[in-house]
């Protein structure tokens, strides 16, 4: 008899959303106490953040009505036992400082412990986008499948897979933001257009110290993107008069020939003027020898 995941995760492109991979394997699994203290966590879990408010209040629920649903665990060696699903109830009974959790011991390998961890978490909302994201990558890589594929098998876009995995090119300070839940994945989104991730930082740094909404940081972006251009006022070159060959060959006629005079000893004195149709050259002569 297929595994859940062998059905889900097969190689059929055809499987639907319907196939429900974290089904009990038959309606008869018994129920067991286990020590507390002999559980570990999934070292597959993709939820990295714990609301711990969250995990309060479902410590005070388990308390007051207790546990609906065992946790799913499997055997390991030394004695231990690995969470298979159901972390966050596990949490929850810790700090009620139970000495036993009731569970449900499963024989899953490595592939499907790690299959079941993502996907029942991706089945919640409290995912941050980053966590979501690492999810689907994890699991492209577990089951070497396209993100089409992934998406089929999830019941989503595969627009939908492909831009949550884009997050992950952001710089490791935007995620944290974002684990964090300082940033929106929208905010992130508006950042992705920028390539320097320097930019992306400060921008993202700016955009939270200031409280900006999305169309905010778009607007941003957008000036970075394409800065206004500036026009440079400059002051109007002069221009300048063309002189035909002719004019300054009969002007450096004349300057010569004024210039042979001086030397013959005669003082003479000049004065040039450029007007708009003519060059005026006046020159004095003095009638008598100095």
């Amino acid at each position: 008899m297929k595994s859940p995941f062998s059905r889900f995760f097969g190689s059929s492109e055809k499987q639907g959303q319907d196939e429900i991979v974290d089904q009990p394997q038959n309606h008869l699994e018994e129920v067991v106490n286990i020590a507390i203290d002999k559980i570990v966590p999934n070292r597959y879990q993709p939820r990295t953040v714990f609301d711990e408010d969250k995990i309060e209040e479902l410590a005070r629920t388990i308390h007051t009505h207790g546990v609906i649903q065992p946790i799913v665990i499997r055997k390991m060696e030394d004695d231990k036992y690995e969470i298979i699903a159901g972390e966050r109830r596990f949490r929850a009974m810790s700090k009620l400082q139970w000495s036993e959790v009731p569970a449900i011991v499963r024989n899953l390998n490595d592939k499907e412990t790690a299959s079941i961890a993502l996907i029942e978490n991706l089945q919640r909302e409290e995912l941050t986008a980053i966590e979501e994201a690492v999810a689907y990558q994890k699991l492209l890589k577990l089951h070497e499948i396209t993100q089409e594929a992934l998406a089929q098998r999830l019941g989503k876009g595969q627009s939908t897979v492909a831009n949550k995995l884009r997050l992950l090119k952001l710089p490791e300070e935007v995620q944290q933001a974002i684990m964090k839940k300082d940033l929106s994945e929208r905010h992130a989104r508006a950042l992705m257009q920028i390539k320097e991730k320097e930019v992306q930082i400060e921008l993202m740094n700016t955009s939270i110290e200031n409280h900006w909404n999305v169309k905010q940081i778009e607007e941003r972006v957008e000036e970075i993107l394409n800065p206004p251009s500036k026009e440079i006022k400059t002051a109007p070159k002069a221009k300048r008069k063309a002189i035909s060959k002719d004019v300054r060959i009969a002007l450096n006629t004349i300057k010569h020939s004024l210039s042979m005079v001086t030397k013959s000893g005669i003082s003479i004195k000049t004065e040039e003027e450029d007007t708009e149709d003519f060059y005026q050259i006046t020159v004095k002569i003095p009638k008598k020898k100095s």
